[in-house]
């Protein structure tokens, strides 16, 4: 393939002084760049002229942008959060997250990653990794219980394959399982994805489970593998037990090797409640990246999302930002957390307090995010979903055999209903 020179460029930095990461893209990843010389490089050129006539956008006489007073009515904000925001994402933005990435995880403020790239929320940013990453037929390497719209992101859109393994193995995550996936197959290229806290399950692994999981990452590194581990934290900081731990897997990954380039997937969808807002982000790092090629990494996430969807909603970007800035956002964040945290702790007292549920189901393990399971016994996963509807006009999601339960969504006085609920429609459906 013929690659632009910008792209080339970039490749350059990504394979020099032996560095691995090139082998890890894909063909679409090697020949994406950021187009420097082309519109935006050239209407940034131009900023600050007199005249600029460069970007398609529409100004005002005096500058401003032009915009409907029946649409500025609406929000609280400046005119020029109707610009467009840059393809890496608004600047101020970037640097933001980044500050809140290193305040959630302070192992990582004396490590080097990436400034975060902004994506159009969190599921973009899983499609930009597919596209930078993925090949059609090559695998990526799940935890077999998943979010279904890997499905549609991995398969559909790029052709890959996925590749599962056992989730769990007396009540923990399956360290094992993970570790013998990596080893099957001929390919020296591993992409695994891990979810955490996980969605369907609501489980986060513990303290231990997740330096074992840094071990097995860094070893299949180290026995010559290109390994590219992406971290999809969608619910990160969402824990309510001890034990479980508090910083992103991405810290324990993020400089642990050569040939182990850690992805972060992150984003204030669940984080911050803004789940129409569509932002997310993307970071990179490795063992030994230079400034040079964490930013060759940034430019090749910013040219994806440029030849994708442009750049992301600028509107949400300064609402976001103006509320990093807010005095008052740390205490009303945690406010909605205890909110959360008092749902999980009645679960755990229904659950501890009615024995007899053990008759119709299994409580999957779960310690954070927002969701939980339970493994029906001996009745149908869907079956009991349409007549939980049908006959207790109650809504769950099944999945791979389990039925899932967003109790972030479920008021807490209507908790206990649900699951007696759940009781007694598989017990109608065990007669």
């Amino acid at each position: 393939m013929n690659y632009n020179p910008l792209a080339v460029a970039l490749n350059a930095e990504l394979s020099a002084n032996g560095c691995k990461v090139l082998d890890m893209l894909s063909e679409q990843g090697k020949a994406i760049f950021f187009p420097r010389k082309g519109i935006l490089g050239q209407g940034a050129e131009a900023k600050g002229s007199d005249i600029n006539a460069t970007i398609g956008t529409a100004l005002e006489d005096d500058g401003s942008p032009l915009v409907l007073d029946c649409v500025l009515k609406s929000l609280n904000l400046p005119k020029n959060s109707f610009l467009y925001a840059p393809s890496f994402g608004n600047p101020d933005l970037r640097k933001a997250w980044k500050e809140q990435v290193i305040k959630k995880n302070p192992t990582l403020a004396s490590k080097q990653f990436s400034n975060p790239v902004v994506t159009c929320a969190l599921t973009h940013a899983i499609s930009c990794a597919g596209y930078l990453f993925l090949d059609a037929g090559d695998e990526v390497i799940i935890p077999d219980l998943y979010w279904d719209n890997y499905e549609l992101v991995f398969e559909n859109a790029r052709g890959a394959k996925i590749k599962t393994f056992n989730t769990f193995k007396n009540g923990g995550f399956d360290t094992e399982a993970l570790k013998a996936a990596l080893a099957a197959g001929k390919s020296d290229k591993k992409v695994v994805l891990l979810n955490f806290p996980n969605n369907p399950t609501g489980y986060t692994a513990t303290e231990t489970e997740a330096v074992e999981i840094a071990k097995i990452l860094t070893e299949c590194a180290a026995a010559g593998n290109k390994v590219v581990a992406l971290m999809d934290d969608a619910y990160f900081g969402l824990v309510y037990e001890d034990g479980v731990t508090r910083e992103s897997l991405f810290t324990k990954i993020v400089d642990a090797h050569e040939n182990l380039l850690a992805v972060k997937l992150d984003g204030p969808t669940k984080e911050d409640y803004v789940w129409g807002f569509r932002v997310g982000f993307m970071s990179f790092g490795f063992k030994g990246a230079t400034e040079a090629q964490l930013k060759a990494l940034e430019d090749k996430a910013a040219g994806t999302v440029r030849g994708n969807i442009s750049n992301g909603p600028s509107i949400s970007q300064k609402i976001l930002l103006a509320a990093y800035q807010s005095a008052e956002y740390d205490a009303q964040k945690a406010e909605k957390y205890a909110t959360l945290k008092k749902r999980y702790d009645i679960i755990k007292e229904v659950l501890a307090s009615h024995p007899e549920y053990a008759e119709a189901f299994e409580a999957m393990p779960f310690n954070s995010g927002y969701f939980m399971c339970v493994k029906p016994k001996g009745v149908d996963a869907e079956e009991l979903r349409q007549k939980l509807i049908k006959d207790y006009s109650t809504g769950t999601i099944m999945l791979s055999g389990l039925i899932r339960l967003a109790f972030s969504a479920v008021p807490t006085e209507k908790l206990g209903k649900l699951f007696d609920n759940i009781y007694k429609a598989v017990k109608d459906l065990q007669k």
